[in-house]
């Protein structure tokens, strides 16, 4: 996964609560491989049902950081929800509260989800138009256009996976060489077990 250090991004913001994963992608386009664009189903059904959709809006589609509402991702754990935002473009999304697993299928693929009490999340939703945000993982820091900073949490596992762009099996190799060595042994004392 891309490694993620600082992010200046131009905002998108959907303001609502409760956004589920069958709303982020609905279940009909899991089927398809993720070669096939899963930024193309994002939202599918709201852009679709709703034209003033804020995704529709000239220039959404160079957003890379969302403000949502509470619980965002909440609902069944489709790590699908989290393609199609990466996909789109976004590398981080901002919200009072996440759904769990939708929070932990984020950090396994490269999207920061960073939490903010609902008073900080009115501030971000005013900035004017166009608004920018630069986001600072190794400093925790989102850093607004007028200069204020605004200092957040993440857990420090998941922080290291982001910086240094480990996913699961990328944590893994970092292990190769014990694997290796424990093949090697296994294959000494069980030379049935291992293919030759």
């Amino acid at each position: 996964m891309t490694p993620f250090q600082t992010e200046t991004g131009t905002v998108l913001t959907i303001d609502r609560a409760n956004i589920d994963t069958d709303q982020i992608i609905p279940a009909r386009f899991l089927r398809k491989p993720r070669s096939a664009g899963y930024q193309n189903f994002l939202f599918h059904d709201l852009r679709a049902n709703e034209p003033a959709f804020p995704l529709n809006a000239p220039g959404a589609d160079r957003c890379t950081v969302l403000l949502a509402g509470e619980n965002f991702g909440c609902g069944s754990s489709r790590e699908g929800a989290v393609y199609a935002l990466v996909d789109a473009g976004f590398r981080c999304v901002i919200a009072p509260s996440f759904g769990d697993i939708f929070a932990s299928n984020a950090g396994k693929n490269g999207l920061l989800t960073i939490t903010r009490p609902e008073a900080d999340m009115a501030r971000l939703r005013h900035l004017p138009q166009d608004p920018t945000i630069t986001i600072d993982l190794p400093a925790q820091t989102l850093i607004l256009a007028d200069g204020t900073t605004v200092s957040f949490a993440v857990d420090a596992f998941r922080k290291r996976c982001l910086l240094e762009g480990l996913d699961d099996i990328g944590l893994t190799l970092e292990y190769s060489d014990d694997i290796a060595a424990w093949q090697d042994q296994d294959r000494l004392h069980r030379p049935w077990a291992m293919p030759g």
